[in-house]
């Protein structure tokens, strides 16, 4: 059984831990189980819990462990999942994908997908489609056909992604985003909650409403 440990206790941090169960729970394999050590976290103190485990340590502790460990990093800023898989230093960790058992495949084999994913429970993926490395697709998001997603993006709850859309890096989409078919996101781009985007979205801007208007954030 391979070992595993999450980067981030928070609130996705845990719902990841509910992922690996669930994953577990729907294996037949055992070496195709995941044995969950528990949690990797810069804020919270070694040794500390909650319902699914302790804090291993923090970035240091990883960088030093001395075996083989899948590591899945589960935060919510996709600056922060950059910053904090560019600091992983240790060649005995790896990134596996983390996928729902339930996740609806329009086409398996028609799709390609990096390392370092999560995709959580409900989500829809369509034909020819494309995902980098190192996204968060959270619950129930929906990905058109012929749709591109680069590196680092966090697309939350119910986000919907038309046919076509192509995403660069470093993007969050927030709760029931949609972005129209055809659309291009560059990168660090942020689709606040329940927004529409029917046209191309600048690099380094925040889209709010439906339709979307740039806005800026204080």
């Amino acid at each position: 059984m391979k070992e595993i440990a999450i980067y981030g206790a928070g609130g996705l941090g845990r719902e990841v831990a509910c992922l690996i169960n669930d994953i577990n729970a729907n294996t037949a394999d055992d070496d195709s189980k995941w044995h969950f050590l528990g949690f990797f976290d810069d804020g919270k103190q070694k040794g500390a819990q909650n319902e699914y485990g302790e804090v291993l340590g923090n970035i240091n502790d990883l960088n030093a462990w001395p075996r083989d460990l899948a590591i899945a990093i589960a935060v919510g800023s996709p600056k922060a999942i950059f910053a904090i898989s560019d600091k992983i230093s240790n060649p005995k960790i790896y990134f596996p994908n983390l996928l729902s058992p339930d996740v609806k495949w329009i086409d398996r084999q028609n799709v390609t997908i990096g390392k370092g994913n999560i995709i959580c429970s409900r989500c829809i993926l369509s034909c020819n489609v494309h995902i980098g490395n190192f996204n968060i697709l959270d619950w129930r998001i929906s990905i058109g056909h012929d749709s591109s997603i680069g590196n680092y993006n966090v697309l939350m709850p119910n986000a919907n992604v038309s046919g076509g859309v192509q995403i660069g890096n470093l993007n969050l989409l927030g709760a029931g985003a949609a972005i129209i078919q055809l659309c291009k996101v560059g990168d660090e781009t942020i689709i606040t909650a329940n927004s529409v985007l029917y046209g191309n979205a600048k690099n380094g801007k925040t889209y709010m409403g439906n339709p979307t208007k740039k806005v800026k954030i204080l």
